[in-house]
């Protein structure tokens, strides 16, 4: 008996010691750029391929600085906090109103419409940019702002009602009759029961949505030409474009743009799976 616990004993710490080793193995292949880049950040151009030690003997913290005055880096990434806060705003707003609509009311043309919004999702996202740019030039919001925001949360809506709806569907009945006792419309129902319920699942549209917009470039590129109201993203593309060569500086805007969205994301990770996970439990 002994010999035989002995056996499974060893067999499950074998097994765990290679997931371990394989798990860990695969966190360093993923980190390591990361370090890279932020390594040769506060390098020179001249020692960038020629330092192989993993602290460079120099370290010119000013490489920060010149991205961030003389790349612009500053505006763009202003740019995007103003892109992103609004987008993302906007998503929860609309989608939750727009799924409670349709979890909770009767109106013609409820099915078709949601299955309008489910229809959207098959279409690839390159394939929408092109009449997103046809409706903003014949509306004359190429180059704004305002054109910007609305065509990104027009990308992020159907993921966004579909998976609130589905948290709607589960939420009792009970909730709202008392709300309505408390003297709620439709809208207070919404705004003091549905919205407080769904925080998990809203949690979720926030990362997921926020993680889009932050990273998004090629919707940038066709809307928005002047360099005052580039995002991060496109921003980088013309900085790289004009600093081609300075591989410190190139690599010091690629770590600006990346650390803030990596710490929202490592802040808020337990949030995706249990907003996803939350739908089948309400209350």
């Amino acid at each position: 008996m002994n010999l035989s616990f002995n056996k499974y004993q060893t067999q499950d710490f074998i097994k765990g010691f290679l997931t371990h080793v394989f798990l860990m193995s695969v966190t360093l292949t993923c980190l390591f750029p990361l370090f890279w880049m932020f390594r040769s950040a506060l390098m020179t151009n001249e020692t960038v391929f020629v330092d192989k030690s993993l602290i460079p003997a120099e370290i010119h913290w000013e490489n920060f600085q010149i991205a961030w005055v003389t790349g612009k880096f500053g505006i763009y990434f202003l740019n995007s906090v103003i892109y992103t806060s609004s987008v993302v705003i906007g998503i929860v707003v609309i989608s939750s109103l727009a799924a409670y609509a349709f979890s909770r009311l009767e109106f013609p043309g409820k099915n078709f419409f949601f299955y309008l919004f489910v229809a959207a999702m098959m279409i690839p996202l390159p394939g929408s940019f092109v009449p997103l740019y046809v409706l903003m030039n014949k509306l004359g919001l190429v180059n704004t702002r305002i054109g910007y925001i609305l065509c990104m949360i027009n990308v992020g809506l159907s993921m966004s009602i579909l998976l609130l709806k589905t948290f709607f569907d589960k939420m009792p009945q009970d909730l709202e009759d008392a709300a309505r006792i408390d003297g709620c419309g439709r809208i207070g129902i919404w705004w003091h029961v549905a919205l407080p319920l769904a925080r998990p699942a809203i949690a979720v549209i926030v990362i997921f949505n926020s993680l889009n917009v932050w990273n998004e470039y090629i919707l940038a590129t066709l809307l928005l030409n002047d360099r005052d109201l580039m995002p991060l993203q496109r921003g980088l593309m013309v900085f790289q474009g004009s600093h081609s060569v300075d591989y410190p500086l190139l690599m010091a805007g690629l770590t600006i743009a990346a650390v803030p969205i990596i710490l929202v994301y490592l802040a808020m990770q337990k949030h995706i799976i249990k907003g996803l996970s939350s739908g089948a439990i309400v209350g």
